[in-house]
């Protein structure tokens, strides 16, 4: 057997490739919406991709099911209980599949969504389970959120009672030997606190996981129903969109990757267009087309822009040149396919009609704060971060809450600040965009603030 790992770390995301080294056939397991990894693995190792196995819809990126399918005619595999418009082999529970010396076995595990299943690899049909890929059912020390289908008819609890009963009569009833590949990493907002490795073991998670100890199904439902992160807005639509047919990526990129003048730009953001400008930071300080929102490429891009986007609405881009295609391709991972277009000019090269947002470092907002007029201090972090450590005077909105919660912002001289720099861009745009001003933002973030040695409130205390 070859097995391989694939992780895309702005979305947390993993995915696998499995294959026969006899038969020279292969399945990849919860794939990502561009796919040319999984091909280059297949040549490479001369396989031929046969099988596409999801462990359920999942929310936070566009699956790549109906691309491989269309590349390779590879059949795909849902759990029994799911409904889709496309086609697809049911895996039903206690099922299995050959692929030459290669058999998988499917254990429905309800609980983070209904129709989550599990699926064991076995070198051999009477060999035990060399691996089991997990899904969003269990993480590298905890397991998966019940509380993302609460919309869909199904509650939070309903589905908590039976990822308790899936964790515990399906895998733990795995040998501790079992190697564990889940679906995401730590930073996914698909669990509370998901540990960094990319993979683990059934007994190390028996011995360590928070959530497989024991404890009586009603303590269960209430410790993984509490205090999960808000889910940001596009994964109701992302879940969405892995049920229904729709163009591959391949065929929206070749739909959106048009050139598009300053003048055109500008009449489609004045129709309603969202004008998204990729650049980093200091580039898009320096100047910019007036009522864009700043999302650079080099955080979490595809995160941020399903968080504070609009899918339904028409996308025009703005970026580095050269970097037209990859600022598409990452929106095309979510989902967001209305892209009408691109800028086809150097936006550092336009010579007016644009807009600049100031930067302050730590010493001047230091100094601004004990003037007699100060400006407000606007914290987009989370609400940990600010626990740890902030600034006062400041007001606190999280970035993925700011555009609902814009009243709790003064309508007074701002600077915006987060741990570094990035999300902080990203809500001064907002804030420019919503009419607010002046805003600047603070070079560095908090991280810049401590390294001056400045007053710091929290459980970090330094001041």
């Amino acid at each position: 057997m070859h097995l391989k790992q694939f992780y895309l770390a702005c979305l947390s995301h993993a995915s696998y490739l499995v294959a026969d080294e006899e038969t020279k056939t292969a399945a990849v397991v919860d794939p990502q919406r561009d796919i040319d990894q999984y091909l280059k693995e297949a040549e490479a190792g001369g396989y031929s991709i046969k099988h596409v196995f999801l462990t359920h819809f999942h929310a936070d990126f566009v699956s790549g099911h109906l691309e491989l399918r269309a590349k390779t005619g590879a059949a795909i595999h849902l759990g029994a209980a799911a409904k889709a418009e496309f086609s697809f082999e049911p895996m039903k529970d206690g099922g299995s599949l050959a692929m030459g010396g290669v058999v998988f076995r499917f254990l429905a595990t309800p609980g983070h969504t209904p129709e989550s299943t599990c699926v064991t690899v076995h070198e051999g049909a009477a060999a035990p389970p060399k691996a089991v890929f997990t899904g969003d059912t269990l993480f590298v020390g905890d397991v998966g959120r019940p509380d993302l289908m609460a919309s869909e008819g199904v509650t939070a609890a309903e589905l908590a009672e039976r990822l308790y009963d899936s964790l515990r009569s399906k895998l733990l009833a795995l040998p501790d030997d079992t190697t564990v590949y889940p679906a995401h990493g730590a930073g996914s907002m698909c669990g509370k606190n998901l540990g960094s490795e990319l993979f683990t073991s059934i007994g190390q998670q028996r011995k360590f996981n928070y959530a497989l100890a024991p404890m009586p199904k009603a303590e269960f439902v209430r410790m993984v129903t509490a205090d999960q992160p808000d889910a940001p807005a596009y994964f109701r639509y992302d879940a969405g969109m892995n049920r229904r047919t729709r163009p591959t990526l391949e065929e929206s990129l070749a739909a959106e990757l048009k050139p598009l003048s300053v003048d055109r730009a500008r009449r489609l953001h004045d129709s309603g267009a969202q004008l998204l400008d990729t650049r980093d930071p200091d580039a898009f300080a320096a100047g910019h087309l007036p009522g864009s929102l700043n999302i650079g490429l080099g955080g979490k891009y595809a995160t941020w822009a399903g968080t504070v986007l609009d899918p339904e609405r028409p996308i025009v881009l703005v970026a580095e040149p050269g970097k037209e295609r990859e600022s598409a391709m990452r929106l095309g991972r979510i989902g967001f396919d209305k892209v009408a277009g691109y800028l086809d000019e150097d936006a550092a090269s336009l010579d007016a009609g644009l807009e600049k947002t100031e930067r302050v470092d730590a010493a001047e907002l230091s100094r601004r704060m004990k003037a007699p007029n100060p400006p407000v201090v606007l914290d987009v972090r989370g609400a940990g971060e600010r626990a740890a450590a902030r600034i006062e005077p400041s007001v606190h909105v999280p970035l993925n809450r700011l555009r609902e919660e814009l009243a709790k912002v003064p309508h007074r001289p701002l600077v915006v600040h987060c741990a570094g720099g990035y999300r902080s861009s990203i809500a001064a745009s907002m804030l420019r965009e919503a009419g607010f001003g002046p805003v600047a933002d603070l070079i560095g973030g908090m991280g810049a603030w401590e390294e001056a040695g400045l007053p710091i409130q929290g459980e970090a205390d330094k001041s």
